[in-house]
């Protein structure tokens, strides 16, 4: 979970102005613990009396994910969602299939397999995206019941 002041924060440092639009939108989005839809996010806004429009959510969410705050995920479902990110350096996701939890995860070793990519394809990597699927503990212990 990402704190909703620090998405306010970075939204205000890009030289956006706070609506109270911006700000429901980003306390919908600091409350998932887990991955979420953009419906989700209207729903959560709405449920929290903020009339916030469906295209409000969605330029809210792409401008968040410019700013590293939220990354889209392709889920194996072939839908798409989003995560909570702290900004930081590149990373990647460890998202549960069955509750949706997500794990940030930082270097995992993948520069000399980017570099054979490179050698044996003639591309130059300019930039990769990561995401693993699976069960999280609680939930292959059965103690987390499905939110997702």
């Amino acid at each position: 979970m990402v704190d909703g002041n620090v998405i306010i924060s970075a939204l205000g440092g890009a030289g956006l102005r706070i609506t109270g639009a911006r700000r429901a939108v980003s306390e919908a989005v600091a409350a998932h613990d887990g991955h979420f839809t953009a419906e989700d996010v209207l729903v959560a806004s709405r449920r929290g009396g903020h009339p916030v429009g469906r295209a409000t959510v969605f330029r809210s969410l792409e401008t968040m994910a410019g700013l590293g705050l939220i990354e889209r995920v392709d889920l194996p479902s072939g839908e798409h969602a989003y995560v909570a990110c702290q900004p930081a350096a590149h990373h990647h996701h460890v998202v549960c299939s069955r509750c949706g939890r997500s794990v940030e995860v930082g270097d995992i070793g993948l520069d000399p397999l980017l570099e054979r990519v490179q050698e044996s394809t003639g591309y130059r990597i300019d930039s990769h995206r990561l995401e693993l699927f699976g069960l999280c503990e609680e939930c292959r212990s059965g103690a987390r019941i499905a939110s997702a």
